[in-house]
């Protein structure tokens, strides 16, 4: 693929503040939790709280697949990024359990319990780093967009001061109203950035999840930026599998040497 030209900012001049992968697009949409908010560990907390209790109750036949839910492994290959339903159902069938929709959904919303839970009582933060290339960003007009399979982005954006740094948000709630098939269909982005005015192949996506980042390729995005937050055994190549073009453990690592912050 050919990149476009490198964008200009509002001054006229090369993004100097950026690095160089993010100077050939016109906008930058992210995913929220684990990319701007630090809410994937709640969310993965929570999964946890949920199977292992439905485990205990509905063991499976086969006694090696009746181990607990890990919260790196099992929470990035079949949760991380997927609207709630979609998770529970895939991690229930890893499982080697076929259930009946009902079951699935009773699970999914005791998640969603919990979850709401832990946001009330500890609140969640944005990663610092994420913050600085936000800023960065809008020092150079550049759109951005937060998308997100979660119905509580609006509320984590708000609760860590970002929500006004964005010109977009779609989230699981529209998702549901529009009826956006989830993440790695690429849907969710694509009505991202069409609120953004811009096509896909003059846009960077940013995700965490390895289904994020495979709805970017599939979408035809200019740029899919992985974040390797765990950076554990593999988790980087599995990212750039799946679809990102480059991979970072933080995204302050876009912005150039010597910025303003």
């Amino acid at each position: 693929m050919t990149p476009p030209p490198a964008r200009s900012g509002k001054s006229g001049k090369s993004l100097g503040a950026i690095a160089p992968a993010l100077r050939h697009v016109r906008a930058v949409v992210l995913d929220t939790d684990g990319v701007i908010t630090d809410s994937a560990k709640v969310h993965a907390a929570a999964w946890k709280t949920a199977f292992d209790a439905f485990l205990r109750d509905h063991p499976p036949e086969d006694p090696n697949q009746r181990r607990p839910f890990d919260t790196g492994d099992d929470y990035l290959r079949y949760v991380d990024g997927k609207s709630r339903l979609d998770g529970a159902a895939a991690f229930l069938a890893s499982r080697g359990l076929d259930l009946p929709a009902e079951t699935v959904r009773d699970v999914a919303a005791d998640k969603e319990r919990l979850f709401t839970e832990r946001l009330r009582g500890q609140g969640i933060d944005a990663y610092p780093g994420t913050v600085q290339l936000l800023h960065a960003l809008r020092r150079e007009a550049m759109p951005l967009a937060a998308a997100s399979a979660s119905r509580h982005a609006r509320e984590l954006l708000t609760r860590a001061d970002v929500l006004h740094l964005f010109d977009a948000l779609v989230d699981g709630g529209e998702a549901a109203r529009l009826g956006l098939p989830g993440k790695p269909q690429p849907d969710l982005f694509l009505e991202a950035v069409r609120r953004l005015g811009v096509p896909p192949d003059r846009a960077a996506v940013v995700e965490d999840a390895l289904a994020g980042v495979e709805a970017g390729r599939r979408g035809g995005f200019a740029l899919v930026i992985g974040v390797d937050r765990t950076a554990g055994p593999g988790t980087r190549d599995r990212l750039l599998r799946h679809g990102a073009h480059i991979v970072v453990r933080d995204l302050g690592e876009l912005i150039e040497a010597g910025a303003p912050t």
